[in-house]
């Protein structure tokens, strides 16, 4: 970290705080997604042992790495390395207002929700974060309690079970817009302020746009300060349509 800071005339203190307020993250944890990011390479592309990997990446031995990966990925790398080999996950298709959507679930709660324009090419995607698991299509209850919200109140949100993985700071961010009530709006802006990291707009703008699941953690209600609404996974068009019938069903409960 001195080092840095005096190649860019900073002091280290004063280097870290337009580090994070830059990135939304301390350039420690940077190098810590940087350093998971290439062990993850190493585990998919070759057949490198996890103590090998750890040495590769830099670490001192297998603990750190198994650190590294719990901390970030919620994971040991032997079950990132598996690919889910052992994770069995429940998906179905389901038709909402706007559009088809897959949805999966594992015995801890919903993994993935995403609009299915394309059937086929959503379920591939869903293979692909989980290489190794076993799917069966069927429609469980954990899958229809996040169903309801289409049809029932808001209110309910709390009965429904989400089995995510991503960073401290990605979750921070997802935890941020389950805050926002339905029919409500904020911007990108707001969003950082109110996890204390009020210039990461950009940190913030990247960890909305790798939301996975669609409508129930409601990345559509965050638009430009402008009051545009903006870029959104699933299409402007879509969002757009969530929005409108977000706002009349809040109307009509007045």
């Amino acid at each position: 970290m001195k080092t840095i800071a005096e190649t860019v005339n900073m002091s280290p203190f004063h280097f870290q705080r337009i580090f994070k307020e830059w990135a939304g993250i301390t350039p420690k944890q940077f190098l810590q997604y940087l350093n998971i990011e290439y062990a993850k390479r190493i585990l998919q592309q070759t057949h490198a042992s996890l103590f090998d990997t750890a040495l590769e990446v830099g670490l001192s031995g297998t603990g750190r790495l198994h650190d590294l990966f719990i901390t970030i990925e919620g994971m040991t790398p032997g079950e990132y390395k598996n690919g889910g080999e052992n994770l069995l996950i429940n998906y179905s298709f389901a038709t909402t207002p706007f559009g088809d959507i897959l949805i999966a679930s594992t015995p801890k709660g919903i993994c993935s929700m995403e609009f299915a324009d394309d059937h086929i090419q959503a379920f591939s995607s869903l293979q692909r974060k989980f290489p190794n698991a076993k799917f069966i299509q069927t429609l469980d209850s954990i899958q229809q309690n996040a169903l309801f919200i289409f049809t029932q109140d808001w209110s309910k949100l709390s009965e429904i079970k989400l089995h995510l993985k991503g960073t401290e700071f990605q979750m921070k961010v997802w935890e941020a817009l389950l805050k926002i009530p339905m029919g409500g709006m904020t911007t990108y802006g707001d969003i950082a302020a109110s996890i204390e990291n009020p210039r990461a707009c950009r940190a913030v703008g990247t960890a909305i746009g790798e939301n996975p699941v669609a409508f129930l953690i409601p990345c559509h209600r965050v638009i430009r300060a402008t009051g545009e609404f903006g870029n959104y996974h699933w299409g402007e068009i879509r969002k757009t349509a969530i929005i409108g019938w977000e706002a009349a069903k809040q109307e009509s409960i007045r």
